[in-house]
């Protein structure tokens, strides 16, 4: 936290919350912005109708940034926190891979957080994902990875949904390990019907993070898409388990090669639709090939 009194910050924070909600995902002109003129210079700028390249600005979106303070204190409410550049538990290192992509693949202005878990971890992250439509075989190779790399202190990072990821984060609850939910809102659960998860993901050691304000918003593909970044940005490796000749989860696996981290994917049975992906992704040489939690560490050695 930065040596600056308590209005200060706050005043800070605010500003770094507005062009959150005013950006409503990744933004390359904004945080262009903020690096030129500060990020209370920025968001003033921007209340007062500078033009934005590549982000056209409507008064609608003006007057939803302006909410921002109230987003602040619905997040406090629930128990969460608004974490931003200027904080200790801001994931600099992590996210500094994103600094060279291109576009709007580009560090979040803020994270919007739920849980007593943290954005650091001593023994690392590991993302964690695949098909929604997953198989048994799949859930145990997914429980048997996330459950081992959990037991030895390491992180399962994952999206929250159905199939392989709510396997991981089960089995990493399951050991007494952290968790981390990336999802479109953390004041609403999606699937609904995994919000008994989520509580438990956020009060027993890890986080339910988004990019988005609490206001109830649902994922979207373009916010799916956004999520993937942040996953992979999160974590040392990621892996998939289980995914389709076009996949959504092998996204993950090219956020990971892009930003230089190992990208790996799970074999299955040869006469499985649901390891399409995993085998392509493998054959094409854009993954390397795991089986279990001893080849993942091998990968980040």
């Amino acid at each position: 936290m930065p040596s600056v009194d308590s209005a200060i910050f706050d005043s800070r924070r605010e500003a770094w919350a507005f062009l959150s909600v005013v950006s409503d995902g990744p933004s390359a002109a904004l945080v262009a912005l903020v690096e030129e003129l500060g990020v209370e210079e920025a968001a003033a700028a921007v209340r007062d109708g500078v033009s934005v390249e590549g982000l056209p600005l409507g008064s609608e979106d003006l007057r939803r940034g302006d909410r921002a303070a109230q987003f602040l204190e619905a997040t406090e409410h629930l128990g969460g926190r608004f974490v931003t550049p200027d904080d200790a538990e801001w994931p600099r290192e992590r996210f500094s891979a994103l600094a060279g992509a291109d576009g709007d693949d580009v560090s979040p202005l803020g994270l919007w957080v739920l849980g007593t878990g943290s954005l650091h971890s001593d023994r690392g992250m590991i993302a964690i994902a695949g098909s929604r439509a997953s198989t048994a075989y799949g859930e145990h190779v997914t429980s048997e990875i996330a459950g081992d790399l959990s037991a030895t202190g390491r992180t399962v990072v994952s999206t929250g949904s159905f199939g392989i990821a709510s396997a991981a984060h089960r089995a990493a609850l399951a050991v007494g390990g952290a968790t981390i939910a990336v999802t479109a809102s953390i004041d609403r659960a999606h699937p609904a019907a995994h919000e008994r998860m989520f509580r438990d993901i956020s009060e027993h050691g890890g986080l339910v993070v988004s990019e988005y304000p609490p206001t109830h918003s649902v994922p979207s593909r373009h916010r799916s898409l956004a999520l993937n970044r942040l996953i992979a940005a999160l974590s040392q490796a990621s892996v998939v388990v289980e995914t389709g000749w076009r996949g959504g989860s092998r996204d993950i696996l090219t956020w990971a090669s892009k930003l230089g981290r190992p990208a790996l994917a799970v074999p299955g049975p040869v006469t499985s639709a649901a390891s399409e992906g995993c085998h392509r992704a493998i054959r094409e040489g854009h993954a390397a090939l795991v089986t279990n939690s001893a080849d993942v560490v091998a990968a980040i050695a």
